[in-house]
């Protein structure tokens, strides 16, 4: 909007710090990335410039391995592309205002337009309920958010079947030597294994475990 129109007043409130993130990396499509380059090519190149990409896809299930290729996908850190989207709103004369809560929209009520990102648990989304009449649906799946220094070089999903039910996961790079790598499961796989009673550094090794052939160690 900025870039179209430099007489635009845009004010960006954010609720954590400017350092603050929540995860290891992103993923975009290629399609997405053409979005952001048709619409702010010098952002889209800095952020091209810090991806790791990738175009096939590996799933791993019951001793064999299907590779599909063809789709392009690109993975960033959150806190490299918090950084570069930062710079960019400063350098275009935005004000970020950081560690403020909305708590309410009556302070900007006088804003043309209010885009409102403050997550599952949306206060503005739950005010304004009656209007926006949003459907919800929520699933009992567990998930388990690591990170690994192993280099997969697809966007991988590993599938494997224990005495107390299928666990499964997906991992993606996001930089040179890191991917994010989320462990999956259902609520009464969950159970079974007793991981939301153990330590966090005993889920850890279980998981390390269980997937150690994948994971070369690392």
């Amino acid at each position: 909007m900025k870039l179209r129109d430099p007489g635009h007043d845009i004010h960006v409130i954010e609720r954590n710090a400017h350092d603050n993130t929540f995860g290891w990396g992103v993923v975009f499509s290629d399609a997405t990335i053409q979005n952001l380059r048709d619409n702010d090519p010098e952002s889209a190149q800095e952020i091209l410039d810090s991806f790791a990409h990738w175009d096939d896809i590996d799933v791993h299930f019951k001793g064999t391995t299907v590779t599909s290729g063809g789709h392009g996908f690109c993975g960033i850190a959150r806190s490299r592309m918090l950084d570069i989207l930062q710079r960019r709103a400063a350098s275009l004369g935005i004000p970020i205002t950081f560690e403020t809560e909305v708590e309410s929209l009556e302070p900007y009520l006088g804003y043309d337009l209010v885009v409102a990102a403050d997550g599952f648990n949306s206060r503005v989304r739950e005010a304004y309920a009656d209007k926006f009449q949003p459907s919800v649906d929520e699933r009992e799946n567990r998930f388990i958010w690591l990170g690994t220094h192993h280099k997969f070089d697809a966007f991988t999903f590993i599938f494997i079947e224990t005495e107390e039910g299928w666990v499964w996961a997906h991992a993606y790079r996001f930089d040179d030597d890191t991917c994010t790598f989320i462990v999956e499961m259902s609520e009464d796989t969950w159970q079974a294994l007793g991981l939301g009673k153990m330590p966090i550094s005993e889920g850890v090794a279980w998981c390390e475990n269980l997937f150690a052939e994948y994971l070369g160690g690392d």
